[in-house]
């Protein structure tokens, strides 16, 4: 298995710690360490798992196995303070970021969130001012399987940039890292507007994916009348986000809706957390969009429609 090394035997000196090993930690995870840094995991139920077999991630592209330098129960047990710590654990009420992370910070620390929703990032950067915070947004079609198993479907790009904005040196360093491996990388100096972008897809296919009665994305497309809704949905994100100051590309709704179409049939992350009863991240991906769009004064009547939905099937998981 790879142990987070380079081919000629040389140690990277980019360390990371991942924390979350589910699909998002678990994948880039994997390729961040096929690159050859040093990659570290904090698991909680998976850890006996990882730390007895490791990670290993199935893709038509090249299956990846690889034991992390560390696989720890808390962020604070890894020691010296990493380069990164990728955050890809879900955003959902009552989880504390910050907390999560709080004993591993350094003063050299860059702090990646690679999670879904929109307006997700500021309770990290207000506990800590002096750190870089780096947004990532993840365009790819996985699931987690089992512990430490990831099942990659399709794509893999991701976007990241320096939350606010602005140039960093350390995205760029990922950039290199994961397109060394094959990954696709964009880093952008307006990462807020590459949120709103990757919530054009978010917004209508998680929950209508739910709503519908547990439908993937090819079902969705297959229909005309939520082929419809979904449309409006991303008019919605569009009008939403132009109003808060970051415009979109004009084809963005028809490059979703033709993106998706090629994809292979693919269950939204929000499906499988409903179907295995898990809560839903219905507050980042809808909830922060609709209290956005009150306080600008923007009509988002079918984003409201199923925000309101949503919230009522939420809540009656765990009951």
């Amino acid at each position: 298995m790879e142990k987070g090394r380079r081919e000629d035997g040389k140690s990277s000196e980019v360390k990371i710690l991942v924390i979350g090993t589910g699909a998002i930690g678990g994948f880039y995870g994997a390729k961040l360490a096929q690159a050859g840094a040093l990659v570290s995991v904090v698991a909680r139920s998976d850890h006996d798992s990882i730390l007895a077999e490791g990670i290993h991630v199935e893709s038509d592209a090249g299956d990846t196995r690889f034991a992390p330098e560390k696989v720890l129960r808390s962020a604070p047990d890894y020691g010296d303070p990493p380069d990164i710590i990728l955050v890809a654990t879900k955003v959902l009420p009552g989880a504390d970021t910050p907390n999560l992370i709080r004993g591993a910070v350094g003063p050299g620390t860059s702090i990646l969130l690679i999670q879904n929703g929109i307006d997700i990032e500021e309770p990290v950067r207000l506990t800590f001012p002096e750190t870089e915070i780096l947004s990532g947004l993840a365009f790819i079609a996985a699931n987690r399987v089992g512990p430490g198993r990831i099942l990659h479907l399709d794509y893999g790009r991701l976007t990241l940039g320096r939350y606010p904005s602005g140039p960093s040196s350390r995205a760029e360093a990922i950039r290199s890292l994961l397109e060394s491996v094959g990954v696709p990388c964009l880093v952008t100096e307006d990462v807020v507007t590459a949120r709103w972008q990757k919530l054009v897809w978010n917004a209508p296919f998680n929950p209508i994916s739910v709503l519908a009665g547990g439908v993937d994305t090819r079902t969705i497309l297959g229909s005309e009348e939520s082929t419809r809704l979904a449309r409006a949905v991303m008019e919605e994100v569009s009008q939403l986000a132009a109003a808060a100051g970051h415009p979109l590309p004009a084809d963005v709704i028809d490059q979703n809706i033709q993106g998706t179409r090629v994809m292979k049939p693919y269950k939204t992350s929000m499906l499988l957390d409903f179907e295995n009863r898990r809560p839903m991240e219905v507050e980042a991906i809808l909830g922060n969009a609709v209290r956005i769009a009150r306080s600008l004064g923007v009509a988002i009547p079918h984003m409201e429609t199923l925000y309101a939905l949503l919230k009522l099937v939420d809540s009656r998981i765990g009951s």
